[in-house]
């Protein structure tokens, strides 16, 4: 349900989820996905999430929570540190979504907030 507090969702009594997008009218969110989008690693990560099935295989969960933050580590290559700091820059830039499932974090690219970037990205140029 909706909580009181703006943009806070509580899914149980033991997980609360921000939810962020990018609006093609909110000019901080969008230099931030530019920034994040900057790095070649950050835009492999996100390219990759697009087929989660075929970039991350052997993920025991469902992809339509995303795909486990594990999988992503052994599928780039990188250490689980380098990949996490890469992670919260495209989540902190609303590119992406997080969702904890026990002791798991899932990821999942926001497909309504990579729209309108790209859509406010080409009528700004």
């Amino acid at each position: 349900f909706k909580s009181p507090y703006a943009g806070l969702y509580i899914v149980n009594d033991r997980s609360i989820y921000r939810c962020m997008t990018i609006h093609a009218d909110t000019i901080p969110d969008f230099d931030e996905a530019l920034k994040a989008l900057s790095n070649p690693v950050r835009r492999k990560i996100l390219a990759r999430m697009k087929d989660p099935a075929a970039n991350f295989p052997g993920q025991e969960h469902s992809y339509d929570l995303g795909v486990c933050a594990g999988r992503i580590d052994v599928g780039c290559g990188l250490s689980q540190s380098t990949i996490s700091a890469h992670l919260a820059i495209l989540q902190h830039a609303g590119l992406i979504t997080s969702r904890r499932v026990g002791q798991w974090i899932f990821y999942k690219r926001d497909e309504g907030a990579i729209s309108a970037f790209l859509q406010h990205l080409g009528q700004s140029l």
